[in-house]
């Protein structure tokens, strides 16, 4: 998609009426699947305000991240990264958090292949499933809209249900949750990006 005069206007309202919401939920919904005292690493934090908030939620969570391009602002600990080798030592953290990262990469299974050496136990992510060309285009507007401004890279790579079972099954991971009716968007928006668009998973070694 060619970038129009109005791309910046369309990133403020979507962080003004969209992001925020969004965020709230995830919290609430990425929570619940956290334990206190956990450590975790996520991967791709971004500003680090989702993590600040699950900080609230979950007693005593440990959390750190890393970026490509890590922020000066960014509200936890960051570290960088080359997008597919993550700088920690085998089994460093419990789990590893993926929130709408996995898509803006064309090799998911490397960075999940990372993401499963750091980690002791889980992997938690939440993306996109797309099974028609309808769903991809949605999920480029929405992609464009809340991240082109940012200057994010966008490869458009989202997954179906047939490829993240064979990309989880691939890596060894068991999936133990599975949730893709996320209330992210007020009605009406909600039946044009809801649609069952979004995913959490919850996925743990096949070790454990």
């Amino acid at each position: 998609m060619a970038d129009l005069p109005g791309i910046k206007s369309l990133g403020k309202l979507h962080g003004r009426f969209v992001h925020q919401r969004r965020v709230a939920v995830l919290t609430e919904l990425l929570a619940k699947h956290l334990s206190p005292e956990c450590r975790i690493l996520d991967v791709g934090c971004g500003d680090g305000k989702l993590d600040l908030l699950l900080r609230s939620q979950v007693r005593d969570l440990h959390i750190e991240g890393v970026e490509i391009l890590p922020r000066p602002d960014c509200a936890i600990k960051c570290s960088a990264f080359d997008g597919a080798h993550l700088p920690f030592p085998d089994s460093s953290f419990d789990g590893c958090l993926f929130v709408d990262v996995l898509h803006h990469t064309n090799d998911p299974a490397t960075v999940l292949q990372e993401a499963c050496r750091v980690s002791r136990e889980f992997i938690l992510i939440k993306d996109h499933v797309a099974e028609t060309s309808l769903d991809h285009w949605t999920l480029r507007l929405m992609d464009w809209v809340g991240n082109r401004a940012h200057g994010v890279v966008l490869p458009y790579a989202y997954l179906s249900s047939a490829e993240w079972n064979r990309l989880e099954g691939n890596l060894g991971l068991k999936r133990v949750f599975s949730e893709r009716e996320l209330p992210l968007y007020p009605a009406p928006f909600s039946m044009v990006f809801g649609r069952k668009l979004h995913v959490i998973s919850l996925l743990r070694k096949a070790n454990d």
